[in-house]
């Protein structure tokens, strides 16, 4: 069998990059390549803002490589191993064929009068004007749709609706659903400017448009990644073709991850919620 090609980042602490370390000797033991320009798999050591480092740097090659998360603090969402479980995580990269786990990414187009750029979200794409309130009109499929006003406008992937998405009461989202959010974060209503005042979803194969000022200066977030962009004609987003793939390992439903970042779950299989009895 041809010896698994696989690259490494680490969060860049000193616990990270011990890791890091271990993982490459045990890697070299078992017979697995470094490769740092074509691997097959992707191995994030630190939280899933590592991950989203991860997956930008190889976005170019998102549909050919599988990301592995290690998590050094609490398990995320996008990390399913833990500190001590490295040597298990070797040897099954050694023996063992991965469960693939497709999830949906967000294509973002930004036309502005020197052309257009070209952008992947993994978790989310935030908008905001620099200046002051953002003041935005949102074209659905080409048809307008509302007047924004307020602090921004976040788009999310169905895996980064946990994200900011969750924190302006957006819905969250199986990722196994090819769709996008757009909720409002902090929208002003009056007889001008009208929202629908929720987040709203829209399937694959549908865009949403954002018209702004072309004098304004805005701020773009790309998941961890901050830019700014001025003569802004359009802000074009839709569901990408391209997918993130994660390579699995064991199982880690989606549901699970959520019951235990928000809700909570001892190893007697009960909950926060249930552990507290009226009394």
């Amino acid at each position: 069998m041809e010896s698994l090609k696989y690259a490494l980042l680490d969060r860049g602490d000193q616990l990270s990059r011990e890791l890091a370390d271990q993982f490459h000797k045990l890697a070299e033991a078992r017979g697995l390549v470094r490769d740092d320009k074509a691997p097959r798999i992707v191995v994030s050591i630190g939280g899933d803002g590592t991950l989203l480092q991860a997956f930008h740097r190889y976005r170019d090659q998102v549909g050919k490589v599988g990301f592995v998360g290690v998590h050094t603090g609490h398990l995320g969402f996008y990390a399913d191993w833990k500190v001590g479980e490295l040597t298990e995580l070797v040897d099954l990269m050694a023996t063992t064929e991965p469960t693939t786990v497709s999830y949906p990414l967000l294509k973002v187009e930004i036309v502005t009068d020197g052309g257009t750029s070209a952008y992947l979200a993994l978790n989310e794409f935030t908008l905001k004007s620099v200046e002051g309130t953002l003041v935005a009109q949102l074209n659905i499929n080409d048809e307008p749709f509302e007047m924004f006003r307020g602090d921004g406008i976040v788009v999310s992937t169905p895996s980064g609706s946990t994200g900011y998405n969750k924190s302006v009461n957006g819905a969250i989202i199986h990722p196994y659903l090819e769709a996008m959010q757009i909720a409002e974060i902090a929208s002003i209503n009056n007889r001008v400017y009208r929202t629908l005042g929720s987040s709203f979803i829209l399937p694959k194969h549908h865009h949403c448009d954002i018209v702004t000022d072309p004098e304004e200066l805005l701020s773009v977030g790309i998941d961890h990644l901050v830019l700014q962009f001025r003569e802004v004609r359009s802000i074009i987003c839709s569901v990408a073709e391209d997918k993130v793939h994660f390579a699995r390992y064991r199982p880690f439903p989606f549901w699970n991850r959520v019951r235990d970042a928000f809700i909570g779950y001892d190893e007697n299989g009960d909950s926060g919620r249930a552990r507290k009895r009226p009394r």
